[in-house]
């Protein structure tokens, strides 16, 4: 039982004697952030691809990670609205909660995208701040770079030169490699595709890709069979070139409908760690542009 014990208290160490821990609530935030602080930081996170991330308990586990954070960082926008709130409440740590240095929300330095102009609890699960999956966009990456070090910097002065020098290094890097994808996916432009959940909107934004129809009837809602009767009858004259969604979304009417309209069930990895080559930021990006290039009309 010590030799056991002993293991454990090891892998509880933290990477650094100094470092920043973190407490990350989706897997590209915990990616960015390795990406900018390397060594400097220990990261809790909340979430993996295979999880959806409106929903989630707020385990023993996560509660204590909350509670030793140094950062919080989050999407924000009211994605985790379902159970960060709690979660805060249950960790008391003061130092991550809102109006704090430790508590980043990404949205809160990207445009986002469809922001309804009236919310009430009949449209179905409306984010009030605008569609919050801004992850897939890759000037949203950058945005949220640029603030994220300079949070690193104020939390952890002594380390700031770090930070910045990794964010230099990795927004050189990544402007690289917009310019590559966004010549490789000048053919995407214009293909039509149904989504299950409104989760690829900023993709198709940046892409201009056709999201011709989502499986939900409302955002939160899931698909009927008269919602997905209707579909069939709606999209049989001019099929898509096939119906995207994520790892955890349920995949039961991706293919109904994929059956009886003859087109392809397109599992996106649509964060790190979603599929095996979505080891990190730009694998998921690499990733993502391929998966499309393989069913383009």
């Amino acid at each position: 039982m010590t030799r056991v014990i002993t293991v454990l208290l090891a892998l509880c160490l933290p990477l650094s004697a100094n470092a920043l821990n973190v407490f990350s609530c989706e897997p590209e935030w915990a990616a960015l952030m390795e990406e900018l602080a390397g060594d400097n930081v220990e990261i809790t996170l909340a979430t993996t691809a295979f999880q959806d991330p409106h929903m989630l308990q707020a385990r023993p586990s996560l509660i204590a990670g909350a509670r030793s954070a140094d950062l919080l960082v989050c999407t924000g926008a009211d994605l985790e609205v379902g159970w960060l709130p709690l979660l805060l409440r249950r960790a008391g740590n003061p130092e991550i909660q809102p109006g704090s240095p430790g508590n980043f929300m990404a949205a809160d330095y990207v445009r986002r995208i469809e922001i309804p102009t009236n919310v009430d609890r009949s449209q179905g699960d409306v984010h009030p701040q605008g569609n919050p999956h801004i992850h897939l966009h890759p000037r949203n990456i950058e945005r949220v770079a640029e603030a994220l070090v300079d949070r690193l910097a104020q939390l952890d002065a002594a380390n700031a030169d770090s930070y910045r020098a990794n964010a230099a290094a990795f927004l050189e890097r990544w402007s690289d490699a917009r310019d590559r994808w966004e010549e490789r996916a000048a053919p995407l432009a214009g293909m039509r595709l149904v989504s299950h959940h409104r989760s690829f909107s900023y993709l198709a934004d940046w892409l201009d890709l056709d999201i011709v129809a989502t499986l939900e009837p409302k955002p939160g809602i899931p698909a009927s069979g008269a919602q997905l009767s209707r579909l069939l009858e709606q999209l049989s004259p001019a099929p898509p070139a096939g119906i995207i969604r994520a790892p955890f979304e349920n995949e039961k009417p991706a293919h109904w409908l994929s059956d009886r309209l003859s087109i392809p069930v397109i599992e996106m990895a649509f964060t790190v760690g979603g599929n095996d080559e979505a080891t990190d930021l730009f694998g998921l990006y690499e990733q993502t542009i391929a998966m499309l290039e393989n069913y383009r009309e």
